[in-house]
C-alpha cells in the first residue's frame, strides 16, 4: 500500500494542537511539507519546539477571518510557486451547550464561522493551488454530529452539517480538475477538548462527569473513545496514492457511534 507523502505541500488549519497536531505529525512522518495555522501563540510555539528540525512552516492566522486567510494563502503561494497538494480544514470549536431558547447570537455566528465559514475561505484559496498543482486533496473535518442530532448542540450539529454539503458539491465541481473532497467524521476523540464538552453536558442534565462520560460510551458501538492518532491515519490514508479514487464520501472514525445524547 502507497502511503508516500514525500515533500507534498501540505495545509492543516488549527494544526498546532489536539486533532490538528496529531494530523501534522501525520503528515511530517510520511514525508511533506506542511504549513499548519493556529489562533494560539502558545500552541504555535510548542509546535515550533516539537517539529524543530521538521520542514514545517507556521503562522498565527484566525480562519474566520478573510484578511488573514487571504494572507496566509498569498505567502504560501509565493513559497511554493503557486501549488498545493492538500487542504485540511480542520479548525472547529465545540460551541455552546444549551437548549435552542437558551443560545445567543453571538455563541452561534461564532460557531458557524469556524466550522463552516473558515472552511470556504480556506477552500477559495486553495483552490486554485491545487488546480495549478495538477490536482490533489481537500479534507475537511465534520463530526458524527454532522450524520446525527445531537440535542442541546444545535450549532455545532448544524455547523458539521453544512460541512458535508460543502464536501459533496465541492467533490462535484472540483473533480474533474482531479481534486478528491472528503469529510473525516470523527466521533467521541480522547482529550481535554472532550472532557470539557462533557463536563459542560453533564452540568446542563445535572449529573456527575463520570456519570455522563458512561452515557457518551454507552451509545458508542465499541465503548471506546477514538484517538487523535485515529482520525489523522484516516487522513493520510484518503491523501495518499493508496486512496487516489476516493472523493465525496463521509468517513467516520468513531467506533460506530449509534446515537448522540
Amino acid at each position: 500500500m502507497d502511503l508516500n507523502l514525500k515533500d507534498k505541500k501540505v495545509i492543516v488549519t488549527a494544526g498546532a494542537q489536539g486533532i490538528g497536531l496529531a494530523i501534522t505529525a501525520a503528515f511530517v512522518e510520511a514525508g511533506a511539507q506542511v504549513h499548519i495555522c493556529d489562533v494560539s501563540d502558545e500552541f504555535l510555539n510548542a509546535a515550533r519546539e516539537q517539529f524543530n528540525n521538521a520542514p514545517v512552516s507556521y503562522s498565527h492566522t484566525d480562519v474566520t477571518d478573510e484578511k488573514q486567510v487571504d494572507a496566509m494563502f498569498a505567502e504560501l503561494s509565493k513559497k511554493w510557486d503557486g501549488r498545493l497538494d492538500v487542504l485540511v480544514n480542520n479548525a472547529g470549536i465545540a460551541g455552546p451547550t444549551a437548549r435552542v431558547e437558551d443560545v445567543d447570537l453571538p455563541a452561534w455566528d461564532q460557531t458557524i464561522a469556524v466550522n463552516l465559514t473558515g472552511p470556504f475561505l480556506c477552500a477559495r484559496r486553495a483552490v486554485p493551488m491545487l488546480k495549478k498543482n495538477g490536482g490533489g486533496s481537500l479534507v475537511n473535518i465534520s463530526s458524527v454530529a454532522g450524520r446525527l442530532g445531537f440535542a442541546q448542540r444545535t450549532p455545532y450539529s448544524a455547523s458539521k452539517y453544512g460541512i458535508i454539503g460543502l464536501t459533496e458539491s465541492w467533490a462535484i465541481e472540483l473533480g474533474p480538475d482531479n481534486i478528491r473532497v472528503n469529510a473525516v467524521l470523527p466521533g467521541v476523540v480522547a482529550g481535554a477538548r472532550q472532557e470539557r464538552v462533557i463536563a459542560a453536558k453533564a452540568a446542563s442534565y445535572g449529573i456527575d462527569h463520570e456519570e455522563m462520560r458512561e452515557r457518551v460510551l454507552s451509545k458508542v458501538s465499541m465503548r471506546q473513545m477514538v484517538t487523535a492518532e485515529d482520525i489523522a491515519n484516516q487522513i493520510i490514508f484518503i491523501c495518499s496514492p493508496a486512496g487516489a479514487s476516493i472523493s465525496g464520501r463521509s468517513l467516520s472514525v468513531c467506533g460506530n457511534v449509534e446515537t448522540l445524547s
